[in-house]
């Protein structure tokens, strides 16, 4: 058998367990799994020692890994990504071999597992994204873009659902677009504004390095209920604090924003420099995704980080600033360069680089970490790169959705 007809036969395979489920005769019981609805509980062990006997689990080992690289190498963009992910739910060792294979978005430029999306993104090149805007439901929904043109379909990442509040407004971040809820199990963290929408508070579901402090919150305060399921990541870690200057010219001028990473340090910025990059969800998160690919290890941590700067909060926290806009006199307006990336006028469009703050002044602070801008009535690019992550650019941006009684 060549290796082309392997591959084509065991895409047939994977395609076919990802779209229709898949059954495993164990004993005298039958488990159908449609997406997270299952029929009959079969305890995980069984299932993976089913598995172990396809013959697909029995290849020898140099054969598939020279199998799963090559479709690794092969699949570089979405839709054809998601074979790299149906490769990971096939059992154990092909599980790990694909936890090699499949590096960082750091490293790859890819966002292939969910975790992708707490990774920092590319050194070396902006991911560029985009957000649509559903002012009817008030809710917000992040893609990766897949090709050069603003009007692709795109690959669904993140959604996000605005909340008003007597005093705040909070916009709860999932993984699902169907169940965007603070109990929800897909949720992964929010953003909280005050009562101007002037300051933002951005939350992450779970510690973003090691040893960070959760804040105290009514939610916090419910998880030792026995109402309150244990597998919900209902932590509430604050990461960035995102500041919006008052304006005195009104809508005449541009927003002045400034972004406070509380998990970043300042030298993530330097050349070699490192932010926290976690490596896995949480033990207690894993079981609450079924219809989803976060894949359990043998490790039984409840977190787990690549070793960063950050474990003792020993360096500065790194601060981002708008890029100062410049006055066009033909156009009559605050210009910024997005490279093609922006076509429509907004007082929300915004480029985002190291503060001067952050050690000293240079060519470097100004690279553009994060850009966000209007091209449609409720279309938006969002470009974002190392050492940001989607999630953290997602919530920066949907901070400027908000309306800010005293900026504009």
């Amino acid at each position: 058998m060549s290796f082309k007809s392997i591959i084509q036969d065991m895409k047939g395979e994977i395609g076919s367990i990802s779209r229709k489920g898949f059954e495993v005769k164990i004993g005298y019981g039958l488990m159908r799994s449609r997406s997270h609805r299952v029929v009959q509980d079969i305890p995980l062990p069984q299932v993976v020692d089913a598995l172990k006997q396809s013959c697909w689990a029995n290849m020898p080992p140099e054969l598939l890994r020279d199998v799963l690289v090559r479709l690794e190498a092969s699949e570089s963009t979405w839709p054809p990504r998601k074979h790299v992910v149906a490769c990971a739910g096939v059992c154990r060792s092909w599980r790990e071999i694909m936890k090699e294979m499949v590096k960082t978005p750091e490293l790859s430029g890819k966002l292939t597992f969910p975790i992708s999306l707490k990774q920092p993104g590319p050194r070396d090149s902006l991911l560029q994204c985009f957000i649509k805007r559903n002012r009817t439901t008030q809710t917000y929904r992040l893609y990766l873009g897949l090709t050069q043109a603003l009007t692709d379909e795109g690959k669904f990442l993140l959604a996000a659902r605005k909340c008003r509040r007597p005093t705040c407004t909070d916009y709860i971040v999932s993984l699902d677009a169907a169940d965007m809820s603070k109990g929800s199990n897909t949720y992964i963290g929010k953003l909280r504004s005050n009562f101007l929408g002037t300051k933002f508070t951005v939350y992450d579901g779970q510690p973003p390095h090691a040893g960070a402090t959760v804040a105290r919150s009514r939610s916090t305060r419910l998880v030792g209920l026995k109402k309150v399921s244990p597998r919900v990541p209902a932590g509430n870690y604050p990461v960035i604090q995102i500041a919006y200057e008052l304006n005195v010219l009104g809508s005449r001028g541009p927003r002045r924003m400034q972004c406070v990473m509380n998990s970043i340090p300042t030298s993530a910025i330097d050349p070699g420099g490192v932010a926290p990059t976690p490596t896995e969800f949480p033990l207690g998160s894993i079981d609450s995704f079924p219809s989803l690919p976060f894949f359990r290890s043998k490790s039984t941590r409840s977190e787990s980080f690549s070793s960063g700067p950050l474990g003792g909060q020993k360096d500065g926290m790194l601060v981002l600033k708008n890029k100062a806009p410049r006055w066009h006199e033909q156009l009559q307006c605050w210009c910024l360069n997005f490279r093609g990336r922006v076509t429509v006028a907004s007082v929300k469009n915004f480029q985002l680089v190291a503060s001067p703050e952050n050690g000293q002044a240079g060519q470097e602070h100004e690279k553009v970490l994060l850009q966000f801008g209007k091209v449609g009535k409720d279309l938006f690019t969002m470009d974002y790169r190392y050492p940001l992550s989607a999630f953290q650019a997602f919530a920066i941006c949907l901070s400027s959705f908000d309306t800010k009684i005293a900026c504009e």
